[in-house]
């Protein structure tokens, strides 16, 4: 039997993962079923079991290729690593502004597909430890997160905020801002008539930059 190349492998990976990709853009994540990847890839079970254990490998290998895919970490480490050029206010726009072009962008990809993975955490929580206990590469919010935390509390030490709050609330804060603004964005562009059918990324992400700079006291402004 012929040795199959390293390259040969890795193009049949890529297929069963663009499969899952696709399929879960029009599913949600939870409901994508080995049956579906099957039918997506044209492929037999038994072949697509030689590349990966399970369906849940196969997310994880999914979750990985997108945050290769789509990282914002070079654009984070970009603004927040000009701190000393930029006041605390500046980079809040800045980071707003390109968080806000990134969800306009991924809304109803990558953002989507995060959306359903959190739901499963509520949902499936040991299923969705199984998924990520296996990815140890940093996440693009919790880089954003980490690198934020460590900002603000330099320009803290340095005297340039006065934050209204304690410094990790702050971040807190911004957090599960990005993720509200991210559910309620979602479920206005699938909804279009409900309640939440005319939020925008943009606007919701202007607002935030503003409460930030309130929350970093008068000398941020």
């Amino acid at each position: 039997m012929p040795r199959v190349s390293e390259e040969y492998i890795e193009s049949k990976r890529q297929k069963i993962i663009s499969a899952a990709h696709n399929i879960c853009l029009r599913k949600p994540v939870g409901m994508v079923t080995m049956t579906d990847i099957i039918k997506e890839t044209g492929m037999a079970q038994g072949g697509i079991y030689r590349y990966f254990e399970d369906i849940d490998d196969i997310f994880r290998a999914m979750i990985l290729d997108m945050r290769e895919s789509y990282s914002i970490m070079d654009l984070t480490d970009e603004i927040l690593m000009n701190e000393d050029n930029l006041s605390p206010s500046e980079i809040s726009d800045r980071i707003c502004n390109m968080l806000a072009d990134r969800m306009e962008e991924q809304l109803m990809d990558i953002q989507k597909i995060n959306f359903d993975l959190s739901v499963m955490a509520i949902n499936e929580p040991s299923r969705t430890k199984k998924i990520l206990g296996g990815i140890k590469s940093e996440g693009n919010l919790e880089h954003l997160t980490d690198l934020t935390g460590k900002m603000l509390s330099k320009a803290y030490e340095e005297g340039k905020i006065r934050p209204k709050v304690p410094v990790e609330d702050i971040v807190s804060f911004i957090a599960a801002s990005y993720s509200g603004i991210q559910m309620n964005c979602i479920i206005g562009a699938c909804y279009r008539e409900s309640p939440m059918g005319g939020f925008k990324p943009r606007p919701l992400f202007n607002t935030l930059s503003q409460t930030i700079k309130l929350l970093l006291g008068a000398e941020a402004l």
